[in-house]
């Protein structure tokens, strides 16, 4: 009898015995796990969410990272220029019936350096007055029509009749969205401005006029530098005051925030040197309208109510046309930095841009060449999903 409580006993010491073993090792075997050894999913989720450099970083760390890294690394597209050049320059453009109508546009994508073609007989009589999330907004003067339309898509999309006479125009966001609303303003009066709006499917547009106390003209000519960030809209008059219009209060305001200045000699189309955007929720203006001077960039302090020059663009990517302008994170090679003009250097192989990591222009011969990046007629514009329909 007592030789078998010895061997019961004996059991319980070994099975307990296996166990510390057992917890041991797995306490050893944790405490030799590393970064790598992270679970798929968590591994997901953290490189996800890193920025791009941070992402290209993460994934030299071991192969299963550089795996999963790759997996979920997101590389932000650029814009495509949608420029009018000249067509008896254009080598490519073989269809002179196409030539004569005018109805070929050309998309250059930066990061490509590739011109894609597409012929919109929509656009014949119009002007461009803005555009923003792929889609434009087109004026025909005679018929004081104003309508969407997606170039790519082909999709238009009607808007109530209204005559546009040194008004500028904006809109903001895609017209298939609910919350779309048309902006349009213009200088009445030494104090007083118009401002209408609109949106898609109404029948017509509501104007009120609204007083102001700060200067806030407009020329002809000097038409477009509206942007809509954080729910309101910002306008920036010929000399370099901010409008802002709150579209759920319906009220305006001038804002009290002295212009920045450009420094050296202005050149003699200095109005068009100048561009206005938005990046994560702040309003940016460049400067390049100096003749010795390169291109400067001003972030609004509303707080302090006051333009704060950019040192460095911390990776972002501007955009820049006299209609609208984007800004980008994210982009690959040496897109960074840059600031992209609205003009292309030898057909489809060059667009103009300013580094500000170098401190000067590509192509380099660009570098103050007056009025070299000054195309108003050029502009940036988001585009598809899909291109691969696109020659």
């Amino acid at each position: 009898m007592a030789g078998k409580k010895r061997k019961l006993k004996s059991l319980a010491e070994t099975v307990t015995e296996n166990k510390s073993m057992t917890m041991k090792e797995k306490k050893e075997k944790l405490e030799l796990q590393g970064w790598s050894d992270l679970p798929t999913e968590l591994l997901e989720s953290i490189t996800s969410s890193l920025t791009l450099d941070d992402n290209v970083r993460a994934s030299v760390v071991c192969k299963r990272w550089h795996s999963v890294a790759i997996s979920v690394r997101v590389v932000n597209r650029s814009p495509w220029l949608m420029y009018f050049p000249n067509c008896a320059n254009s080598h490519e453009c073989v269809d002179p019936s196409i030539r004569k109508k005018g109805n070929l546009y050309e998309f250059y994508d930066p990061s490509l350096r590739k011109t894609h073609f597409i012929v919109l007989p929509e656009m014949n009589g119009c002007r461009v007055c803005y555009t923003k999330d792929g889609w434009l907004l087109l004026y025909k003067p005679r018929s004081h029509q104003l309508f969407f339309l997606n170039p790519f898509t082909r999709e238009v999309i009607k808007l109530p009749t209204f005559e546009l006479n040194l008004h500028v125009v904006a809109f903001s966001c895609a017209p298939t969205s609910t919350s779309c609303m048309l902006l349009t303003v213009k200088d009445i009066g030494p104090q007083t401005v118009a401002v209408s709006t609109c949106h898609p499917g109404a029948s017509e547009w509501v104007t009120v006029n609204y007083q102001h106390h700060l200067p806030f003209p407009f020329y002809i000519g000097i038409m477009n530098k509206f942007v809509f960030c954080n729910g309101l809209f910002f306008c920036l008059s010929s000399n370099d005051w901010l409008g802002v219009f709150d579209p759920l209060e319906r009220t305006w305001n001038v804002l009290a925030v002295p212009p920045p200045k450009c420094t050296g000699k202005l050149l003699k189309d200095w109005w068009k040197g100048k561009y206005m955007t938005e990046h994560r929720g702040k309003i940016l203006l460049i400067y390049a309208c100096s003749r010795i001077a390169n291109p400067i960039v001003f972030k609004l302090d509303q707080r302090n109510m006051v333009w704060e020059q950019m040192k460095t663009l911390d990776g972002v990517t501007f955009f820049a046309s006299f209609l609208s302008s984007h800004s980008r994170t994210d982009l690959s090679g040496l897109m960074k930095n840059n600031v992209y003009f609205p003009k292309v250097r030898n057909p489809g192989k060059h667009c103009i841009s300013y580094s500000f990591d170098n401190c000067r222009y590509y192509p380099s011969k660009q570098c103050r060449d007056l009025g070299a990046h000054y195309s108003p007629e050029n502009l940036w514009i988001e585009p598809p999903y899909d291109f691969t329909s696109f020659t």
